[in-house]
């Protein structure tokens, strides 16, 4: 069985510091390979919570983690309803929580998925294949200017507006091969080390599967669910989620909210957060190496106070 070592594996369970009768969240399961690490970490009693929107996912961490018994709890839904979900489980007032938002080499490797344009398969790119709107459904039902907006926003792709033409005059699209290759024909940067269809594909995942909403959701309901003492780590991979975790995590470990100019504080606010991490932890050279993937990856984590 693969058991592809996770991105910041290590850096995670040195700043998230999982302790014997912890009780722990993973809100991004995947092939569970931090949640090994955490169970590990915890013995001999330490718990953990495993949530993943994917089914073959949750599958396989089943097999992964087998010798970890009633230790780990399994739930086949979105980590943003992790609020309802976790305390009648018993994972309420937790000692940590990490959220893993990118993508799994299991579901990119796998080319029926429908995330990579390196390899030919159904333009799906759902987590849950059995619910919603499939990538495919999305080009080939939406206006020009609702895909321009998804290209810009979801992608930050600055063609935004000629791809949404060119897909709009190519319809139907069925495959990641045609999309790649359609992107590909018309790119003005053809010779760039980055395939031009990258930002497309990575738009119309995050849209497909709500990404961003469930980041908006999903992180303030992580701090709800932290103990006092408690830690999150949240490990972003593109610019729009680091930069609302970024925020957030700011804003709630600032406390006083009044203008700097004013000379007293009046507002009485308390910082809910300590920010473990100043800046954002980045994979090492040598991980890099090892996992072109962990180039683009960003780790924060923060203490509820």
């Amino acid at each position: 069985m693969n058991t592809h070592t996770p991105v910041l594996y290590q850096e995670v369970l040195d700043l998230l510091q999982p302790q014997a009768n912890g009780r722990y969240l993973d809100g991004t399961l995947g092939a569970g390979g931090h949640t090994a690490g955490i169970l590990a970490a915890s013995a001999p009693d330490g718990r953990v919570l495993g949530f993943d929107r994917d089914p073959e996912a949750i599958a396989f961490a089943r097999q992964r983690l087998a010798d970890y018994g009633d230790r780990v709890t399994y739930v086949n839904e979105s980590y943003a309803r992790m609020r309802e979900v976790a305390p009648p489980l018993g994972f309420d007032q937790v000692d940590g929580i990490l959220l893993d938002l990118g993508l799994s080499s299991r579901q990119l490797d796998n080319g029926e998925r429908g995330f990579s344009f390196r390899q030919t398969g159904p333009l799906d790119m759902r987590f849950d294949q059995t619910q919603g709107e499939t990538a495919a459904e999305l080009l080939n039902n939406r206006t020009e200017a609702e895909l321009a907006e998804i290209f810009w926003r979801y992608g930050e792709e600055k063609q935004s507006r000629k791809y949404a033409r060119l897909i709009i005059d190519n319809r139907p699209l069925t495959t990641t091969t045609q999309l790649a290759n359609l992107i590909d024909s018309h790119s003005r940067q053809r010779h760039r080390r980055i395939h031009p269809a990258t930002q497309i594909f990575q738009a119309l995942r995050i849209a497909v599967n709500h990404e961003l909403e469930a980041v908006e959701t999903g992180v303030p309901a992580a701090i709800d669910l932290l103990k006092p003492g408690g830690r999150l780590a949240v490990i972003s991979f593109h610019s729009l989620e680091d930069r609302f975790v970024k925020r957030l995590f700011r804003q709630l470990s600032q406390g006083c909210t009044c203008p700097p100019e004013q000379p007293v504080c009046t507002c009485g606010g308390q910082a809910a957060l300590r920010l473990i991490t100043r800046k954002a932890v980045q994979a090492t050279e040598a991980e890099i190496a090892a996992n072109p993937r962990s180039r683009s990856a960003r780790l924060r984590v923060v203490e509820k106070n």
